[in-house]
């Protein structure tokens, strides 16, 4: 069985404990992580602030070309990281629409570089006879990255090129459910990177807290669940630490009668089932006018019932399995509360065999909001189809959530779409697509979907301090 190791200040630590990977395919261990604790946090913690000063002060093209030097390993070691990301996480190496682990390390290399590239310029406010005004970005310090296992290598990037870019220094601890590719991207980047800049701890609960409460931590960045969010935000407040939180989400689409159901159906099955429906910001409930409410329905039961599922690493599966047992109970409750509430499941809604965490596509008609299916995230492979009867109605429903992190208006007339999309309560709104982030747009929640943003200029802002400089002349 595979075993890994910490690396912490530039040093490769074996902690003498693990803890089991299990691969969703089999629901077997296959690999073994290592288990840290509190002292070792603290350990990599204090490495991360030794290396600060450094490498905050390291020119900004010297910082930008180590992290092109990061991208070039990832492109290096394509094959081990993705063959990682299927086992651990269950995804197909393709993977429906290409959405897979050949994609997680594709995206994982495009933001790299495209990271590396992006400048915060200074602001020059007043520069004449008497005063020179100016407002510029510094770094913060020790920032902790903690993230999720349902695209634990690409999230990881997300957190940790921008915070390396602007001049920081990190402790990232991954999900105890995916933490391998994690590891040894880290394991890969101190080859490159001084010790100490990029440390990494892996466990489970009590090293996230002891991350999260660290004195010398200054910014903490999360991607997970609302309820870890808003307890992470609980410990931060002690020492004002800076957060983004990137949290659940349960994204609308609303689709205008206008459409063309053959080529727009696919589409829509697509953004709804990528990854198994385990990304934040897939579609999670879709909203179709009563005119053409059947039709639709019939063709995304059609998409559902056409779909391979596999084991990962089968070069033929279009989807894996759930990435955990916990989280197909979840879906099998949702898909239970469905059908006691009325729903007409139209495809799928089982379990697939005993072995491994699989679930059959399914697609539920017959819901509305105040059902459970519709008002819960359900982060997995089941997705309501709401019927509506007006666009003031649909909007309405759609904002009628929580959460607030993405939705999408699709139509043949765009500037309708758009005035529809623009009322929608969420961080980011699309038209005819639906979670297509990029790395130099801003993405991000509002409501229970979190605050702050990442990618971009704007999210390349959030891992630094706005100083104001004047000098009296």
């Amino acid at each position: 069985m595979s075993e890994f190791n910490l690396t912490i200040d530039g040093t490769a630590i074996n902690t003498g404990e693990t803890l089991d990977v299990i691969n969703p395919s089999n629901g077997e261990p296959f690999a073994q992580c290592p288990l840290a604790n509190p002292a070792l946090v603290d350990q990599a913690v204090n490495a991360a602030r030794r290396a600060f000063p450094q490498w905050s002060a390291t020119s900004d093209e010297a910082r930008s070309g180590l992290i092109h030097q990061l991208g070039q390993l990832l492109e290096q070691h394509q094959e081990e990281l993705e063959t990682l990301i299927c086992q651990e996480t269950g995804k197909p190496r393709g993977g429906l629409n290409f959405v897979g682990a050949t994609m997680e390390l594709m995206g994982s290399i495009g933001w790299t570089h495209v990271t590396a590239d992006i400048t915060l310029a200074d602001e020059i406010i007043q520069d004449d006879d008497e005063l020179f005004v100016k407002a510029y970005r510094k770094p913060l310090g020790v920032v902790a990255s903690i993230t999720p296992w349902n695209w634990p290598l690409m999230i990881a990037i997300w957190h940790v090129i921008p915070a390396l870019r602007a001049g920081n220094t990190v402790v990232i601890k991954p999900s105890e459910k995916t933490p391998l590719a994690t590891l040894r991207f880290v394991e890969l980047a101190n080859t490159v990177l001084p010790k100490g800049v990029l440390n990494i701890v892996t466990g489970y609960g009590d090293v996230g807290g002891a991350l999260v409460a660290h004195p010398e931590v200054n910014k903490i960045i999360f991607t997970g669940s609302t309820p870890t969010g808003k307890a992470i935000m609980a410990s931060a407040a002690t020492s004002l630490k800076r957060l983004t939180l990137e949290l659940g989400g349960n994204d609308a689409a609303i689709v205008l009668p206008d459409i063309d159901i053959d080529s727009v159906a696919p589409q829509l099955f697509g953004a709804a089932f990528h990854n198994n429906g385990q990304t934040c910001a897939c579609l999670k409930r879709l909203y179709v006018h009563e005119s053409i409410y059947d039709e639709v329905c019939q063709a995304l039961a059609e998409q559902a019932k056409a779909v391979v599922v596999g084991d990962a690493l089968n070069p033929d599966s279009q989807l894996g399995p759930l990435q955990n047992e916990e989280q197909l109970n979840i879906v099998l409750k949702l898909a239970a509360s469905a059908t006691n509430a009325g729903g007409q499941i139209l495809a799928g809604g089982k379990r697939i065999g005993s072995q491994g965490f699989f679930f059959e596509p399914t697609i539920v008609a017959g819901l509305s909001n105040g059902d459970e299916l519709v008002d819960e995230e359900q982060f997995g492979p089941i997705l309501p189809v709401i019927k509506y009867t007006d666009i003031d109605s649909a909007v309405a429903l759609a904002n009628d959530n929580p959460n607030g992190l993405g939705g999408s208006v699709w139509s043949a007339d765009i500037s309708a779409a758009e005035t529809i999309a623009q009322r929608l309560e969420c961080g980011t709104s699309w038209v005819n697509t639906h979670g297509a982030v990029q790395p130099d747009a801003p993405f991000g929640g509002t409501k229970q979907s979190g605050f702050g943003v990442e990618f971009g200029h704007h999210g390349l802002a959030e891992y630094t301090s706005l100083h104001t400089l004047k000098i009296q002349k």
